[in-house]
């Protein structure tokens, strides 16, 4: 791993942080991009790629290898109520009409991401945890110490980007160097669980995304490649302690509630391990916490799975992050390490970041409500949507802001 100091230093080689380094890379700029895990690696994701992400993929630099990973052509998303009533989505509406969503694992897609930034000149070094900033006088971020193979290194940048998805590590460093003292703030126990294995045997519509909503939750049945079906679910926290933390008795107790699911999932049986992971809740968070520092990603904004937009909003906010940069890489200005510049370049982020996902990130606060409301009010939501296309159309396009 080089010693010298680079323009952007990335933490998190999921799909924003590979999309932000291939732009910048691609525009000549000095990146390190510093990924805990080794891939590829199964991750907790629905594993849904809209119809909208192709553009991003051509963009990258991969969409032909995203053709040939052997992933499953998605044509609809059929939402189902507890009682079994239904609303489709066509993948069409999302993206131009003859494109279909794609079903593919994110060890797959990820892997491919990787190494397309690494072809294009990023430095990547896997297996490197962050595990703290390094701060200059007046609070400005300028680096990263990772943990390589049980040392501490640190590697400094004029720019870090917080890629690290839900975890938002990055940012969390700064939110406990606010408290008094520096100690970690208590957080309270997650509100939900999220759940997510491959299985076989499972009975969705052919080339359909299923989603189910039940008592204090929802989840996904989509098919991937290798003809299986990749299934994610979030469920309260106290049902899954009422099911002793068992994903498989929590799927059967809960999620299958769901008529349909109950359907879809009876003789299924997991083809993977399964992944889970606490959740604290969703929405946005501060794109630019911190000078010198951008978040990205899930860890900029999670939004709620059931859209089927968080991969879409991973490769976007990589790319808007990706151009923010370059404008004052292109002049000097960061390089230069003047304060004035990451304030604006911080303001300018915001602003772009508010334009593009605001919108659609309180549609989907609405959306959650209306998602967990109480079984009638679901019902007859999904009753009026049912009857209604163009109603349908219009809310599923304005998910994706547009």
């Amino acid at each position: 791993m080089s010693n010298e100091t680079y323009d952007v230093l990335i933490v998190g080689g999921g799909p924003a942080g590979a999309s932000a380094g291939i732009h910048l890379a691609a525009r000549g700029a000095r990146v390190l991009l510093a990924e805990r895990e080794r891939f590829p690696r199964p991750k907790l994701c629905g594993e849904f790629i809209s119809p909208e992400c192709l553009a991003h993929f051509a963009r990258l630099g991969v969409a032909e290898r995203m053709t040939a990973a052997g992933g499953a052509a998605v044509g609809e998303t059929i939402f189902y109520t507890r009682s079994g009533r239904s609303a489709a989505v066509p993948s069409a509406w999302l993206g131009r009409e003859e494109q279909r969503a794609l079903g593919l694992s994110r060890a797959e897609m990820d892997a491919q991401l990787l190494a397309r930034a690494r072809e294009v000149g990023v430095e990547v070094l896997e297996g490197a945890q962050a595990v703290g900033l390094v701060m200059e006088d007046g609070g400005r971020v300028c680096g990263v110490r990772l943990n390589v193979e049980g040392e501490t290194v640190e590697r400094r940048a004029a720019l870090t980007v917080d890629a690290t998805g839900r975890a938002h590590a990055l940012v969390r460093f700064v939110e406990r160097g606010s408290v008094e003292g520096g100690a970690a703030a208590r957080r309270g126990r997650a509100p939900h669980v999220a759940f997510k294995a491959h299985l076989e045997g499972a009975r969705a519509r052919v080339g359909a995304c299923e989603i189910y909503f039940y008592r204090g939750g929802y989840g996904g049945l989509s098919p991937v490649e290798g003809d299986l079906s990749n299934l994610c679910f979030i469920a309260r926290a106290a049902d899954v302690r009422d099911c002793g933390s068992d994903p498989e008795r929590v799927m059967r107790e809960v999620l299958m509630t769901n008529r349909r699911a109950a359907r879809a999932l009876e003789g299924a049986r997991p083809a993977s391990a399964w992944l889970s992971v606490a959740l604290e809740g969703f929405g946005r968070r501060e794109p630019a916490p911190a000078r010198g520092l951008l978040a990205v990603g899930d860890a900029a904004s999670f939004i709620d799975p059931f859209t089927g937009s968080g991969m879409l909003m991973a490769l976007e906010s990589g790319e808007l992050a990706a151009e923010a940069i370059t404008r004052r890489l292109g002049r000097g200005d960061v390089r230069a390490g003047h304060q004035k510049v990451f304030d604006e370049l911080a303001g300018d982020y915001r602003m772009r970041y508010e334009e593009r996902f605001g919108a659609r990130l309180r549609l989907c606060g609405w959306l959650r409500r209306a998602a967990f409301a109480p079984r009638a009010f679901a019902e007859m939501a999904v009753f009026a949507l049912g009857a209604s296309a163009p109603a349908r159309r219009r809310i599923a396009r304005a998910t994706r802001g547009t």
